[in-house]
């Protein structure tokens, strides 16, 4: 069998690694038009940072390692287009500049997804970066000896992760971003305790900028010295990092007669076909099903990719395997600030239609006696008529994730607030107050749901 893989990051690799465990005897292709293969895009931030020295850190596994396995990979090849009439693909080699058609048996899209990058005036100076490949870390710490001012544009996960990263090192950062809040994924409520937490440790380090977007970029053959704002303000910037999202690498799919789902992303079944028989889509440029509203959502994650590049694998290979949806769970940090969520938000809640209960409580993480015992903000919320839980939101210098992590188990067992309100979690001092916050969260969300 002849297994055709397109993206090697996180899903295609992980793909490729399954396929020859199962069929050792399978000839198996990565092609790409990265200059690297396997690698943790999520850590970039982590290595701008400086958390380790070597980039190669962030490398899982390499072309030659892939190569000794038996998988061949091909860097600085862009698949031009799909033709499953007569399943092949069509290759260009960026470096020979030829292109030649390969066949498959079964091929899997892995194309990933690419950073938007906002019609602002003048924006291809060189000290312009984003954050999505190895390339761009190495760009970006090359950078920074020479950075004192910097500006990132957009507030969300990325944003705020490179936010630290340049903080860090020591950089004056401004971070702006055009909608009301920072972190928009989370309801306006919990985002604004983001921004009140960061700003009470600001100490002169960054600013945060909302309700603005970026319009010019103003420089010369240096690169860019100014960036304008769409209200007229002028900030420095030795260096700007655009983190505005990303969207889905779906146009190869398109000219291929692939059906995308409503959210832009390739459209597939719980074994990661697509519309075109022997054709599998997987990681970021595919959607997923929401499992607690089980409506489609795009949540372009490295665990997510992981799971799905392995599932696609399987069933290209002849096996069964099926990968149901996503909680949309999530965790960043930002200046020891760790920011967690999963299921529904209230605010897309009330969207689907859902009667929506809300409890939130603030409180130690830990028995107030310890001397890292920090305050965790939670947020629960349920369907006010069932009383089933939907979701819920952390964020705080304490351990915030490992409740979000808790209430991720109650999702997917389909619990009712009154039932995980029975929960026996652990207790010590050095690891919770004597009623875990989470299960105090709880007690006040069945009041919430009995008063209906």
């Amino acid at each position: 069998m002849k297994i055709v893989i397109i993206g090697g990051v996180a899903a295609g690799a992980k793909a490729a690694a399954k396929a020859k465990r199962i069929l050792p005897d399978a000839e198996i292709d990565i092609y790409t038009e990265d200059t690297h293969v396997s690698y943790s895009a999520c850590g970039i931030p982590y290595y701008v940072e400086g958390n380790f020295d070597d980039y190669r850190t962030l490398l899982v596994r390499s072309p030659e390692e892939f190569r000794a396995g038996g998988i061949n990979v091909h860097l600085l090849h862009k698949v031009t287009k799909i033709i499953p009439v007569s399943k092949q693909v069509l290759v260009h080699d960026i470096e020979a500049n030829i292109s030649f058609l390969v066949e498959y048996d079964k091929l899997i899209i892995a194309t990933g997804a690419s950073p938007i990058i906002p019609p602002i005036k003048n924006n291809c100076f060189k000290n312009i970066f984003s954050v999505r490949t190895i390339n761009d870390a190495i760009n970006i710490k090359k950078r920074l000896p020479d950075c004192k001012r910097a500006v990132i544009i957009g507030g969300g996960y990325i944003g705020i992760e490179m936010l630290e990263a340049l903080v860090r090192n020591n950089i004056h950062t401004t971070l702006i971003e055009r909608g009301s809040h920072i972190m928009p994924v989370l309801d306006e409520d919990m985002s604004v305790l983001v921004e009140e937490h960061l700003d009470s440790i600001n100490a002169g380090r960054f600013t945060l900028i909302t309700d603005q977007a970026v319009t010019e970029f103003c420089g010369d053959e240096d690169g860019v010295h100014t960036v304008e704002t769409s209200n007229g303000d002028v900030y420095e910037a030795d260096m700007v990092i655009i983190c505005a999202g990303v969207k889905p690498n779906v146009q190869l799919a398109v000219d291929a007669g692939i059906k995308l789902g409503i959210t832009g992303a390739i459209k597939v079944n719980k074994q990661m076909e697509t519309s075109e028989s022997d054709i599998y889509a997987c990681g970021d440029c595919c959607e997923e099903t929401q499992l607690i509203s089980q409506t489609p959502v795009w949540m372009p994650l490295g665990s997510n990719a992981n799971k799905e590049g392995r599932c696609a694998a399987i069933n290209a290979c002849g096996g069964f395997n099926e990968f149901h949806g996503v909680l949309s769970s999530a965790v960043t940090r930002c200046l020891n600030l760790t920011i967690a969520m999963t299921g529904l938000t209230e605010r897309v809640a009330e969207k689907l239609g859902y009667s929506v209960a809300v409890a939130k409580v603030t409180k130690h993480d830990k028995v107030g006696y310890m001397p890292d015992a920090n305050d965790i903000t939670i947020k629960l919320i349920a369907d006010k008529k069932t009383g089933k839980l939907l979701g819920g939101q952390a964020m705080g210098v304490g351990d915030s994730d490992k409740r979000i992590n808790t209430l991720t188990t109650a999702l997917l067992g389909g619990l009712t607030v009154d039932e995980f309100a029975r929960n026996d979690l652990t207790y010590a001092p050095p690891f919770s107050t004597t009623i875990d916050p989470l299960l105090d969260a709880a007690q006040i969300l069945i009041a919430q749901v009995d008063s209906k």
